[in-house]
């Protein structure tokens, strides 16, 4: 029956993209970024760390930012635990990008945990971009699928390829990472808040490398955001304050002509004094 309950209870979605299109945009971004699983291959091995232990980290960590930050800081001679704390914490945006996903994917419970080592930076990326439901869990699915076979496998031919490449720090691989995490993040930097942001952590990175241990300059970017915002909240009071903005419980209020037999008004009964 048109207009019925159920009619209404199954409303079309939203027309979405074709599945193909998505399916392409997912595997070549997860092509585009696995390939550089090789730059994390020769960077980690070329660091001293073993095939097995390399391979590990790629299997079961599986954030590229991450794993160059702690290879580099223990190539650098730092210690490991402060190592591990700069890439824990690196790391820890993907928690903020799997509460959004978990309301947008709705995935059944028992491939949710599967599904939380994929959830990266690409594959947020891939996700959020797509119009619909179906569309959002081909790209997380296609993304997430391509990129960590290839990310491996790469990762495998850059640690048995390192002694065929000679002095790997001469070739500057393990910038490929970081730079195609910029290449993602910076599209993503809309407002003035969120680049002034960026700007100072980067900014107490380089600042800070040359004085502390390695793997602390990282640790430190974190409090870009919350100077941002504190020094965004007393700009905002301050520029409050400029402008004379007041409580209008406070403000007193011009009563002129409002009294109905104010000189202004005349008095009705004797008619208009003009």
């Amino acid at each position: 029956m048109p207009g019925s309950a159920r009619e209404t209870a199954q409303a079309p979605e939203p027309p979405g993209r074709p599945d193909a299109a998505v399916v392409r945009d997912a595997l070549g971004v997860g092509i585009a970024v696995g390939l550089s699983g090789f730059a994390f291959g020769v960077t980690s091995a070329g660091s001293g760390i073993s095939l097995l232990q390399t391979c590990a980290l790629s299997l079961l960590v599986f954030t590229g930012a991450s794993q160059f930050a702690l290879v580099g800081a223990l190539a650098a001679g730092g210690n490991p635990y402060t190592a591990a704390a700069g890439a824990f914490f690196l790391g820890l945006r993907n928690a903020f990008y799997g509460l959004r996903l978990s309301h947008l994917l709705a995935l059944p419970k028992t491939v949710r945990p599967l599904a939380a080592h994929w959830v990266i930076d690409e594959t947020t990326a891939v996700t959020l971009a797509q119009p619909t439901r179906r569309a959002a869990r081909i790209g997380f699915t296609v993304t997430g699928l391509s990129l960590y076979a290839l990310w491996n496998l790469t990762t495998l031919a850059g640690a048995l390829g390192t002694r065929a490449l000679g002095d790997t720090s001469a070739w500057g691989l393990d910038a490929a990472s970081p730079a195609v995490f910029l290449a993602l993040l910076a599209p993503m930097l809309k407002t003035t808040t969120e680049r002034a942001t960026a700007a100072l952590a980067v900014a107490l990175v380089l600042g800070l490398l040359p004085v502390l241990p390695a793997g602390v300059p990282v640790l430190a970017a974190a409090l870009a955001a919350p100077a941002v915002l504190f020094l965004k909240g007393r700009t905002g009071l301050l520029l409050q304050g400029r402008t004379g903005a007041q409580d209008p419980r406070t403000t007193p209020r011009d009563t002129t002509g409002d009294h109905p037999h104010h000189p202004t008004h005349g008095n009705p009964a004797e008619g208009d004094p003009r």
